[in-house]
């Protein structure tokens, strides 16, 4: 499969490293020194970009892959305001797969705090809350795989009607504490608490090596198709 690379930061780096292990050709590097390469010929060839930047970019990036008529496979986060016009471009014939985290230990984690916050629907003694912690380099916080456990949470537990991040949360609302710290993969931690007790799940990433994994696995699943997909259409659990 010929991928493009768009953002060849760490993550970049690593799915580069993954993606060669796996067979596959890098036709394109798209950085933030050289934006003409989305129309070059190369970038034209491949089968899925993959797309790790910053959410500053990321909207544009998405509308120059489709121009040349590549489907892209994006992890970045704190974009997504502009969803629909992504999902819109997908019914008009583009193709995007869109996870707010590729590893497939967190997907698995995904699964688990709704199956928990079900389970916990039946118990109000408990309150529940959440903390993430990232390296300094992350831009966005809450993180969008934080905001995706939270909103998994809100599906399954009617107490719970939307997420609060840097300050008191209302009753209604579960709390997320943003944490920056080093240079750490990611941390993970839904935590539902009584007056007796204490219930704590956590996923904690050892390095990037599991995303970008997870996004080269995405890219060879998103090839030769159509539509926007995500990591339930790959995963189907």
């Amino acid at each position: 499969m010929k991928l493009a690379l768009i953002g060849y930061g760490k993550m970049g780096h690593a799915i580069e490293q993954i993606a060669r292990s796996r067979g596959h050709e890098i036709v394109s590097i798209i950085d933030v020194n050289n934006p003409e390469e989305f129309e070059s010929e190369a970038f034209g060839s491949a089968d899925v970009a993959i797309e790790f930047t910053a959410p500053s970019v990321a909207l544009g990036n998405y509308r120059k892959a489709f121009a040349a008529g590549v489907p892209v496979v994006s992890g970045t986060t704190g974009w997504l305001e502009h969803l629909p016009e992504i999902q819109e471009a997908c019914h008009n014939g583009q193709t995007f797969f869109y996870a707010s985290n590729f590893s497939l230990g967190v997907n698995i984690f995904f699964a688990l705090n709704k199956y928990l916050a079900q389970v916990m629907n039946q118990f109000p003694a408990y309150d529940v809350k959440m903390e993430e912690t990232h390296h300094i380099h992350k831009l966005d916080a809450p993180s969008g795989t934080a905001i995706t456990l939270a909103e998994g949470i809100i599906e399954k537990l009617d107490r719970k009607s939307s997420w609060a991040e840097g300050r008191e949360p209302q009753s209604d609302e579960i709390g997320i504490k943003a944490i920056r710290r080093d240079e750490v993969p990611g941390i993970h931690t839904v935590t539902y608490e009584s007056e007796f007790d204490t219930i704590t799940i956590t996923h904690d990433a050892k390095t990037r090596m599991g995303f970008a994994l997870g996004a080269v696995l995405a890219a060879e699943f998103t090839c030769g198709k159509k539509g926007f997909l995500t990591m339930q259409d790959m995963l189907q659990f």
